[in-house]
């Protein structure tokens, strides 16, 4: 029986992400904003419960890997969809490419899958966080709408999303090995500065979160290699 339950988590992860495409494509953003950050929760107890029951399987690995396909990329799809449908109404076919991301998330995943390199590591952003970023504009968008939904920013974003996608940026992954501050010094410095930036910001937290996710990630695994 136990080794179902870490599937079951994973299908409560892509029932999650099934209703965050219906709230995205009737511009109901937030609801779907909360719909991934929910399935992103799923994503993180599934794995953590697997390893705990020790019950890792070959069909979990699968299954986790189509249901983020929905939850973190046909969702930012689908919201990316509905921003450009705003920002060109008179438009018959450019606010299909909103579905671009989708694609590169799913690549992103295939590569994630077949990369020996990335068992403890990232090479491309991971499609949570890329989730994370797309499903923070329709928030940021109440503060400054005139930059979130002009068009330039929506398609820079997808080219620029996706791209790094599929990128070979190395980036740390948060499943820690061990907790000794000298070994994860610079990924415990990222999530006490990335609390710090949800509580004074909210969602208008995720670009910085971003960018604060990449330095360190350089900064990280710099100061590995002159340590070796």
């Amino acid at each position: 029986m136990k080794r179902h339950i870490p599937n079951f988590i994973t299908c409560l992860n892509l029932f999650s992400g099934c209703i965050g495409v219906t709230f995205a494509l009737t511009a109901q953003l937030q609801l779907a904003a909360y719909c991934v950050i929910a399935s992103g929760i799923f994503d993180f107890l599934d794995g953590l419960v697997a390893r705990a029951l020790h019950v890792k399987s070959p069909i979990g690995k699968e299954l986790d890997s189509l249901a983020d396909v929905v939850s973190f990329g046909l969702v930012p799809g689908a919201i990316y969809y509905t921003l450009l449908t705003a920002a060109f109404p008179q438009s018959e076919y450019l606010f299909y490419l909103g579905f671009l991301v989708t694609v590169f998330s799913a690549i992103r995943l295939a590569k994630f899958n077949i990369d020996d390199r990335q068992t403890t590591d990232f090479i491309g952003l991971n499609t949570p966080m890329n989730a994370f970023y797309v499903v923070s504009l329709p928030f940021l968008a109440e503060t400054y709408s005139g930059l979130i939904h002009h068009p330039a920013f929506i398609l820079g974003s997808i080219v620029v999303t996706s791209a790094l996608l599929v990128s070979n940026i190395r980036l740390f992954s948060m499943k820690l090995e061990s907790m000794s501050w000298q070994k994860n010094r610079w990924k415990f410095i990222f999530i006490i500065l990335s609390a710090v930036c949800i509580g004074l910001l909210k969602f208008a937290a995720v670009p910085v979160i971003l960018v604060l996710y990449f330095l360190f990630s350089f900064i990280h695994f710099r100061r590995t290699a002159q340590a070796r």
